[in-house]
């Protein structure tokens, strides 16, 4: 069994400089993943590009069918599969990851860089926390080596209650 001593970060801890920029809002987001998928060559269709702008537009964590139920409000035939078609295509090229343990999805703070993160998951208000800072990957894979293990994703996720509804 490994033990992991988690020691919160203090404000003079020291956080490994990240060469991405957070986009501040929905628009700014939804433009950041227009301007990769052109770099990269990708085809965001107008369909994948307003599940991206519902995504990014809630705030917080959302699930496929609240997506498809905004779909049908708008285009009155959105089906589950065309829903999870958009999906796949961005959680595929990471502007978007998926929250295993909630089964719902968030936006990527830094959609045009492959990164594994963790979240942190509020359980009373539900929003999500990207946490930016490769330390944590970086340990994960460190001892994933010393097992002798190869590892082909990584999901962290921490559940409790954030600032603002202890706060409440």
């Amino acid at each position: 069994m490994i033990e992991i001593e988690v020691n919160p970060l203090s404000e003079s801890s020291s956080i490994k400089a990240h060469a991405h920029h957070h986009h501040e809002g929905p628009k700014e987001f939804v433009a950041a993943v227009e301007h990769a998928s052109e770099e990269r060559g990708l085809r965001l269709t107008p369909l994948r590009k307003e599940v991206l702008e519902l995504i990014a537009a809630a705030g917080k964590p959302v699930k496929a069918y609240d997506l498809l139920d905004h779909l049908r409000e708008r285009h009155g035939n959105a089906a589950p599969p065309t829903v999870y078609r958009a999906l796949d295509f961005l959680l595929e090229h990471g502007f978007i990851h998926k929250l295993e343990s909630i089964n719902a999805f968030v936006s990527c703070h830094h959609p045009a860089e492959a990164h594994q993160v963790p979240f942190l998951i509020c359980d009373v208000c539900s929003s999500a926390q990207e946490v930016c800072d490769e330390r944590v990957a970086e340990l994960i894979e460190a001892q994933a080596k010393a097992f002798g293990f190869r590892p082909q994703a990584q999901t962290l996720e921490v559940h409790g209650v954030c600032k603002q509804c202890r706060k409440a």
